[in-house]
């Protein structure tokens, strides 16, 4: 569902804006002020953000995560002095990149939190929406980081390549079992086993070794995937 920006009637969401590029920062401030925000303080740098906030009345907070001096985190930094010291105050980081890491640490901070790449502001239907999401006490979570967040998944899944069917064969291993007593239990022939045995130490790209090695290999990385789920 989507937030609510403000309507005329309503009051106006008070807001602090903070990037260092002045040019973005107008931008999103005369967006925001069009969508019926009211735009109470601006910052280029962390310090100067802390100050505004610490200062003032905000409900939310827009800020870049890379600022000055050394424009790595320090608008992650102060967004995580704000809910600490501030727990009310709604929190948009805007990213020019992907960050997963710093994007998941965000999230973990629970209601009124959000992250947007910045070329989504440039439609300020999405930052005012994205705003209104966060004051009604939800999250925001840009569509290219969820997208990126499956195919990291996908990609860190050490199970992932393997077909439900050898799924089944490496359950088997794990419990100990023959190549004779899988192919018994799946009723297939002891030659298909072996086919699928193969194919997994190929798709799990374990080191060349005697069999018996490498099937204790498959299995632990069978019950190490399973204890991640």
């Amino acid at each position: 569902m989507s937030g609510t920006a403000p309507t005329p009637d309503a009051p106006r969401r008070r807001v602090v804006v903070a990037d260092d590029d002045v040019l973005v920062r107008e931008g999103v401030v005369s967006l925001l002020s069009g969508a019926g925000y009211d735009v109470v303080g601006q910052a280029a740098d962390a310090s100067e953000l802390l100050d505004v906030v610490r200062g003032g009345d905000a409900e939310l907070c827009v800020i870049d995560i890379r600022m000055p001096p050394t424009h790595t985190w320090e608008g992650l930094d102060a967004a995580r002095e704000i809910r600490a010291e501030l727990p009310g105050v709604g929190i948009l980081l805007l990213s020019a990149f992907i960050e997963v890491e710093t994007a998941i640490d965000l999230l973990e901070g629970g209601e009124r939190i959000g992250y947007l790449l910045k070329d989504r502001i440039m439609r300020g239907t999405d930052l005012a929406d994205a705003l209104g999401r966060i004051a009604d006490g939800g999250s925001v979570v840009d569509p290219a980081l969820v997208k990126e967040l499956v195919a990291q998944r996908r990609r860190d899944d050490p199970l992932g390549e393997l077909t439900a069917r050898e799924r089944e064969v490496l359950a088997l291993m794990a419990e100990g079992r023959s190549n004779s007593g899988i192919g018994a239990r799946l009723f297939i022939t002891e030659g298909a086993v072996e086919k699928h045995v193969r194919s997994i130490m190929a798709k799990l790209n374990l080191p060349t070794a005697d069999d018996a090695h490498r099937r204790v290999l498959a299995v632990l990385t069978f019950l190490g995937a399973g204890s991640q789920s």
